[in-house]
């Protein structure tokens, strides 16, 4: 009707988030919804890109893997567009860790999807998947040890009702198993044994302390375990449970094969069928490295965690704020200081994010981590602890982390005084080099206002920004009662202009 004001139509994709998980073997996204505290799926996409099998000897990825890659991450950012950025999460697991030129193709591949990619740790990995096992499943039998077979790498955790204690990734996969022992195709008895038998040496390191732990319940949470548990029920050697007799049973079965191309066993897909005899060869060492009678399977593993850490940062339950928090507990933080440096530093940031395009948001999450953690290198030694500090920040196991995150916070602390050293940018992502750069500087103007220590100090000041050049306005007379602070800046203003900013204070 004419003149009539209609409703807009609502965003069908407004209220789904995204995980998506970039593994050595498959590709697998997952878009979903909140629905009153359960997970409802709204989509499931999966390719077998096998982008493990696609490095050569110098870790490069072939053209055909790489193009294979970036095809499917096309079609995955078709699906996502529409929901917004902060609802969506990408992760690269054990091959994107390996790659030799990852930046390379981690540009191309983000342009391809549309969205940033966060490469994780084997670690977190192995976090995100006890968090997508174990969510709601209570606490009956609270000791759970999960094993997750992905195409490069093996995770296993050990774990008390919903939170992890026991975390191992190894480079165990199904693609790399195969590519090593089956590469001609090839299946002898011989070659399963010593398979079987390389797998429990890698996971030797790790035997004596997970069954030391112990468990109620075992789960195997990937689609190499449920792959050999479906085979074995079709076969009738297994209902809801892999035991080690079906396992076994499973290895005769694929050794009288005697080639991986007539693997073709009912309720195997064929997708899978390429890679099931390494996969069958790493699952049966897992078995006797520790001592398996029998394992669960979940449909769930690294994407259902993604989402549920997703929803948790969504709720301002952010899993990476607890483990700062942990770690600033751990060296000894003196709290108070490091909330009179963050105070400042939002401040700062407040009157410069217009001007310098940052964004405020991440902008200020970055600024309050390394706040917290910006003197952690204290506890090795007060001379140099900027760098220590770093060196730590780069190489702790932070949950909730992925590399880039790591090394934005590790660079703050890096930069927070003295020479501004350019070297703590080199290896990040290009698109955060110069917000990083403007962040440090916003940072080591707040330690430097703060350097007294004196409690609950308020600080009169306006900054004005604009390109490179900073403008510091104080109130009257306040730099003449603090002479400290004015020769301070004097001197933070020389290392400034040494990364070309110009720094004015009155």
């Amino acid at each position: 009707m004419a003149g009539k004001r209609t409703k807009p139509a609502a965003n069908p994709a407004a209220g789904e988030v995204a995980a998506v998980d970039l593994g050595s073997n498959s590709f697998h996204m997952l878009v979903a919804r909140d629905s009153g505290g359960q997970l409802q799926i709204v989509d499931r996409l999966r390719d077998a890109v096998r982008l493990a099998a696609g490095l050569d000897a110098n870790r490069m990825l072939t053209a055909e893997s790489e193009s294979r890659a970036l095809d499917c991450l096309k079609r995955f950012g078709q699906r996502l567009r529409g929901i917004p950025p902060e609802r969506v999460r990408v992760v690269g697991t054990n091959t994107m860790r390996r790659l030799a030129d990852g930046g390379r193709f981690m540009r191309s591949a983000e342009k391809a999807l549309g969205h940033e990619i966060e490469v994780i740790s084997g670690v977190e990995e192995a976090r995100l998947v006890y968090n997508g096992v174990t969510h709601g499943l209570g606490k009956p039998k609270p000791r759970r040890l999960v094993v997750d077979i992905g195409g490069g790498s093996t995770e296993l955790i050990i774990g008390q009702g919903a939170d992890p204690r026991l975390m191992e990734s190894m480079a165990l996969g199904c693609v790399t198993h195969t590519q090593r022992y089956f590469a001609d195709g090839v299946i002898t008895r011989a070659r399963m044994q010593e398979a079987r038998l390389a797998a429990r040496v890698e996971l030797e390191f790790v035997e004596r302390q997970y069954r030391a732990a112990g468990w109620d319940v075992a789960i195997g949470a990937s689609g190499t375990v449920r792959g050999v548990w479906r085979v074995a029920r079709a076969q009738g050697w297994a209902e809801e449970k892999i035991t080690r007799e079906a396992v076994n049973r499973t290895v005769e079965l694929v050794i009288r094969t005697g080639n991986v191309a007539r693997i073709d066993f009912p309720g195997l897909r064929e997708d899978r069928r390429p890679v099931f005899a390494g996969g069958l060869a790493v699952l049966a060492g897992v078995f006797d490295s520790l001592g398996i009678d029998a394992m669960e399977t979940s449909e769930h593993a690294l994407r259902e965690g993604l989402i549920y850490d997703l929803l948790g940062r969504l709720a301002d339950n952010d899993v990476r704020s607890r483990s700062v928090d942990a770690m600033a507990t751990r060296y000894g933080v003196d709290h108070e200081q490091a909330r009179e440096v963050e105070r400042s530093a939002l401040k700062l940031l407040d009157q410069a994010h217009d001007a310098w395009q940052l964004d405020r948001e991440v902008s200020a999450r970055l600024l309050r981590w390394a706040a917290l953690l910006h003197e952690i290198g204290l506890v090795i030694a007060h001379e140099g602890s900027h760098r220590h500090g770093e060196y730590m920040l780069r190489n702790a196991e932070l949950f909730g982390f992925s590399q880039t995150d790591q090394r934005l916070v590790a660079a703050l602390v890096r930069l927070q005084r003295g020479k501004f050293a350019q070297s703590a940018l080199e290896d990040l992502p290009e698109s955060w080099k110069q917000p990083i750069a403007r962040l440090a500087v916003l940072f080591r103007l707040a330690i430097v206002l703060h350097r007294s220590r004196a409690p609950g100090l308020r600080i009169p000041f306006e900054l004005g920004a604009s390109g490179k050049q900073l403008k510091l306005a104080f109130r009257s007379g306040w730099l003449d009662r603090h002479p400290l602070t004015r020769e301070d800046l004097e001197l933070e203003a020389g290392y400034l202009v040494a990364a070309g900013y110009k720094l004015r204070f009155s």
